[in-house]
């Protein structure tokens, strides 16, 4: 056998995932439907055999060690495959934003020198009516779906920042809005890779890169994206823009970003706080915590909360709300939607766990709540030192490095 499959013990609880999911039947249909093989070979088509399975992940209803360890089990995954490649960027995302925090949210290094980037969006880009296909499919698809490919993600943060000269925080937070499975480390940070201020150098699509991977309806060739990379080069290093192309494009109607859940998702009791008998444990969750406590102590409250101070600042589409606020009230026996600080008196002198969030707002008030904080799981290691590069941290913490590791560190659950 070679090493490469010894690379993830399989922990107990691979054993019971099929069942704990039964539930949520779109997620399990999703993680059975993966092929490998398939991800590999297509990954990077718009219509490749990707997962899907990151919006669950996002907000916490299944960590990355629990995917990965039942791929591991029950599809072959193993440590050279692609798709463990893709779910280590995760995990080195997470790891930058603990180490740097906040920080994630402004330039990480200089970007192109002397380009300077707007702080609004393009009217035409919100409503999809440039006239470049795949900025507008992009668009669309993204207000439809709360989903886009990668490379459509890519591809759209690309246009905005290097040939629309937008400032790449603008459209990260605006992406953020909209996506299922939008979280800071891995859109903002890509935002950051692709305007140069988190890699070395832009990236830049063109119409090429749109007809090798995208379908037929995505398609630039004549526009002014249909042009070699040292002339997109020179654009993105100069003032010049790229606003619109030659084909018409009717516009879409841009759904709003709300700062609380939509009242149709609400029930009388949501904002009152609740009465708890003294003594009583209470166990928070909360939008990025999405799955039950896997062991609650008797009698133990298990209390969903919403802290609408975070969403006045980072708003979010009324899919989003439709996809998180249900599942948190399945698996809590209630909800308060609010600003969370009014609870510290209601839960003062009684154990309150919590899982740890690095969402600004969100963080401070679980930290002010909770008397037992805990780390979220991780698959891979979060080093107390930041790794400076991915290809760093997979090369010391990949599920390969094992043996190379520190004592103490830990792969998987």
């Amino acid at each position: 056998m070679e090493q490469a499959s010894l690379w993830l013990e399989m922990p107990e609880v691979a054993e019971v995932l099929p069942d704990a999911w039964r539930d949520e039947s779109l997620f399990a249909a999703r993680l059975r439907a993966i092929d490998v093989a398939s991800y590999a070979r297509t990954r990077n088509h718009l219509d490749g055999a990707v997962t899907g399975l990151s919006p669950w992940i996002a907000h916490g209803f299944s960590p990355v060690a629990q995917v990965v360890a039942w791929l591991a089990r029950y599809r072959g995954l193993r440590a050279r495959h692609k798709l463990a490649y893709e779910f280590a960027w995760r995990e080195y995302f997470h790891h930058v934003w603990a180490r740097l925090g906040d920080g994630i949210l402004a330039d990480i290094r200089p970007g192109l020198a002397g380009v300077r980037y707007g702080r609004e969006l393009p009217g035409a880009l919100l409503e999809a009516r440039t006239g470049l296909a795949p900025v507008d499919q992009a668009v669309r698809t993204l207000y439809r779906s709360g989903y886009l490919h990668n490379h459509a993600r890519m591809w759209l943060a690309s246009f905005l920042v290097h040939y629309a000269k937008v400032d790449w925080r603008v459209g990260a937070d605006w992406m953020y809005s909209y996506l299922l499975d939008g979280d800071f480390a891995s859109n903002h940070l890509s935002w950051q890779w692709v305007a140069a201020t988190f890699g070395r150098k832009p990236y830049l699509f063109n119409a090429e890169n749109v007809a090798r991977f995208a379908p037929a309806d995505w398609q630039c060739a004549g526009s002014a994206l249909d042009a070699d990379h040292a002339t997109l080069d020179a654009l993105a290093r100069s003032p010049g823009r790229i606003l619109c192309g030659c084909r018409r494009s009717e516009a879409v109607a841009v759904p709003p970003a709300l700062a609380c859940p939509p009242p149709a998702l609400l029930e009388a009791g949501d904002g009152l706080l609740p009465a708890i008998a003294p003594g009583r444990t209470v166990i928070l969750l909360h939008p990025w915590h999405l799955r039950p406590p896997p062991r609650r102590p008797d009698g133990a409250l298990v209390l969903g909360v919403v802290h609408l101070p975070f969403h006045r600042r980072f708003p979010w589409s009324s899919q989003r709300w439709h996809f998180v606020l249900p599942r948190l009230r399945k698996v809590c026996d209630r909800l308060f939607v609010g600003d969370a600080s009014m609870l510290v008196p209601v839960l003062g002198k009684r154990r309150v766990i919590a899982e740890r969030t690095r969402y600004p707002e969100y963080r401070e008030v679980l930290q002010a709540l909770a008397t037992d904080l805990r780390e979220p799981p991780r698959w891979l290691p979060d080093p107390p030192a930041l790794s400076p590069s991915f290809s760093h941290y997979w090369r010391r913490y990949g599920p390969e490095s094992r043996k190379r590791r520190e004592p103490g560190a830990r792969s998987g659950l």
